[in-house]
């Protein structure tokens, strides 16, 4: 019999079981499909948002149970969800994209405590009301406020990688319009990745620009390296790589590799970018003199640096105020403790392990009582960890030809950035016994 043949005799088939069907029997699959359909929207809604796919994946299973399915299975990517639910005699599956991504702690939050206090017997219909109301809710942040954030978050940032009071001018006013030009570039909804490429550009050229004014007024300018990384750290995915990294732990392979190559597009678009202007400039990798300051006011102006890139990341992630002062605390602790362990002697990369690990455990200890995402607790507070100093190395010996000079950058900076992430993966497996055990 050919493939053709196979074909039709599957389709007598299917249509001999389709009459044999009982008229309760298709109301119950109508049904099915109607309830799967909203829990497809509600995940895709959770993904859109930030949120890991392990969680969301347990909290689609809160609110099956709420709406008396047995069994769900669900398939999660970073661009697609594809779930089968069964429920009696009736089974159905459905699929659903889940493109473009962003990030939204509120709406993160708001899921987590839909699927939390789902009740029992949900509706399709309740769901879907619920999930209108969430998507119909505005920022908490305006663009103006949101662009203040960054730029005191850039500041803050240039500060703690040794700029010098025009190095943390120049950073704050090119981080404040690069991110306001980011902003409304999104509301027309052009591709993320050029977005980043042309704000990366146009935030670094401002800061030169800015520097060049300051120099011409008579005024003596450092060296840029600190402000020059400054200016762009709001394009940074901080988000998708932590997310990432939870996900590969929990198994959610999928989901973990495409939310690790979205972000590591999105640092390139970056670096595509800052890489122009650092050529145009011909910046050199010369690192600024540090600031002599007293033991006292260096530990104050650490803190007030830290608690201001931490709020500034909640801001622009879209927390609540109160989520917001609760990161610039736990920043301050994170990256204190991390400065003073460097400070002792201890290498850059195991010192910010422990200073993101304390993030996090501070993050599991203070959760239940602020009701928020671990996630928008603790991914903004390690945000001003990143080293400023081997991001910039990296893409100005790379544009000067000393490809060995940047390679050892880059893995300094990479060994960094994974003790961050790596640190709050740390502080799960201590505070969570679950994430000891595999299901």
């Amino acid at each position: 019999m050919g493939p053709i043949e196979r074909a039709c005799l599957y389709e007598r088939r299917r249509c001999i079981l389709a009459r044999m069907r009982g008229p309760g029997e298709e109301e119950d699959e109508a049904a099915l499909k109607e309830a799967l359909d909203g829990l497809l929207r509600f995940g895709a809604m959770a993904l859109r948002s930030g949120a890991t796919a392990f969680r969301v994946r347990e909290w689609m299973g809160a609110i099956a149970r709420g709406m008396k399915i047995e069994s769900l299975a669900v398939h999660i990517s970073l661009g697609a969800m594809t779930a089968t639910a069964r429920r009696g005699g009736a089974t159905a599956t459905l699929a659903s994209e889940v493109a473009p991504i962003g990030i939204n702690a509120w709406r993160i939050g708001a899921v987590e405590k839909l699927a939390l206090a789902a009740p029992a017997g949900i509706s399709p219909a309740g769901l879907t009301a619920r999930l209108d109301a969430m998507e119909a809710v505005p920022p908490i942040h305006s663009l103006l406020t949101t662009a203040l954030a960054v730029a005191a978050a850039s500041g803050a940032f240039s500060y703690i990688n040794g700029g010098g009071p025009a190095e943390i001018l120049g950073s704050m006013v090119a981080g404040g319009i690069g991110q306001t030009l980011r902003s409304l570039m999104f509301r027309r909804h052009l591709n993320q990745y050029a977005v980043t490429a042309i704000c990366a550009v146009a935030a670094t050229s401002i800061f030169c620009l800015i520097l060049v004014l300051i120099q011409a007024a008579g005024f003596p300018t450092p060296d840029h390296a600190a402000g020059f990384i400054s200016s762009a750290l709001f394009l940074v995915p901080g988000f998708p790589l932590v997310a990432a990294l939870l996900d590969m732990l929990q198994n959610q392979i999928n989901a973990s590799l495409s939310r690790l190559a979205y972000g590591v597009g999105v640092l390139m678009a970056a670096a595509f970018g800052l890489s122009l202007v650092a050529a145009v400039a011909g910046l050199t990798t010369e690192p600024p003199p540090p600031l002599e300051t007293s033991e006292a006011v260096t530990l104050l102006l650490r803190g007030i640096a830290s608690f201001a890139g931490g709020c500034g990341f909640a801001i622009l992630y879209n927390s609540s105020w109160r989520t917001v002062l609760a990161v610039g605390f736990l920043a301050i602790v994170g990256n204190e403790l991390r400065l003073a362990l460097h400070d002792a002697g201890m290498g850059l990369a195991p010192a910010t392990l422990f200073g993101a690990m304390t993030v996090g455990l501070l993050g599991s200890l203070i959760r239940p009582r602020l009701h928020e995402p671990r996630m928008a607790l603790t991914v903004p507070g390690i945000i001003i960890m990143i080293p400023g100093t081997y991001a910039f190395q990296t893409i100005v010996m790379f544009n000067q030809g000393d490809i060995q000079g940047a390679l050892h950058a880059a893995v300094l900076n990479g060994f960094v950035v994974g003790a961050m992430a790596v640190g709050l993966a740390a502080s799960r497996f201590i505070a969570e016994r679950q994430w000891m055990v595999e299901s």
